[in-house]
């Protein structure tokens, strides 16, 4: 609850809630609805999901009707439409991939976020990809991430040109423990640039 909020007191747009047990940064469903219930209007909750049954992302988003969906796994598009939320597709970015075509794939999207491809993790990384790979051109808007930090958010906005920009290992003190230095200074760099 305390990330949540001081993250909000920052600025922050929108939370990530990550329903993925294999992750550090897992979350409860029954917990992340409580922080939900307490944040401020305007601040989007993100619920993360990587190839989840569809009882664990309905028993999420029976909590808050606030919830908007971001799909890290193999999710087709009529999957990700099933749940009649707004979602968005991430997508794990490597040499060879064509950026544009996989953005056709999922035309119902709100947005698609871009990760860094490590074969076996489904993001998290905190490994940066070649932003050279995104074309000038998508069909939606695109939610940059991959190993941003305080240090090279400008940059990534820059050259990318993103819709928003998504942190989580970057602003960290450690795994699942956010620094607020780091917090604030990610925040001010993203509305910089």
């Amino acid at each position: 609850m305390d990330d949540a909020l001081m993250a909000c007191g920052h600025g922050a747009d929108a939370l990530g809630f990550v329903f993925y047990e294999k992750s550090p940064r897992y979350i409860a469903p029954e917990k992340a609805n409580a922080i939900v219930a307490q944040l401020p209007p305007f601040v989007t909750p993100v619920a993360l999901f990587v190839d989840a049954e569809a009882f664990l992302i309905d028993s999420v988003i029976a909590g808050s009707s606030r919830w908007v969906i971001q799909f890290h796994g193999d999710e087709s598009e009529q999957e990700c439409l099933s749940y009649q939320r707004p979602y968005i597709k991430a997508l794990r970015v490597r040499d060879g991939d064509d950026v544009a075509f996989l953005f056709t794939q999922y035309p119902s999207a709100s947005a698609m976020l871009l990760d860094a491809f490590k074969e076996g993790v489904p993001g998290g990384t905190g490994e940066v990809f070649n932003w050279s790979l995104i074309p000038d051109e998508l069909s939606k808007p695109i939610v940059l991430a991959g190993g941003l930090t305080p240090n090279n958010v400008n940059q990534a906005i820059a050259q990318v040109s993103p819709y928003a920009v998504d942190v989580s290992g970057g602003v960290e003190l450690s795994k699942g423990l956010k620094s607020e230095s780091k917090v604030k200074e990610f925040i001010r760099g993203a509305k910089r640039g």
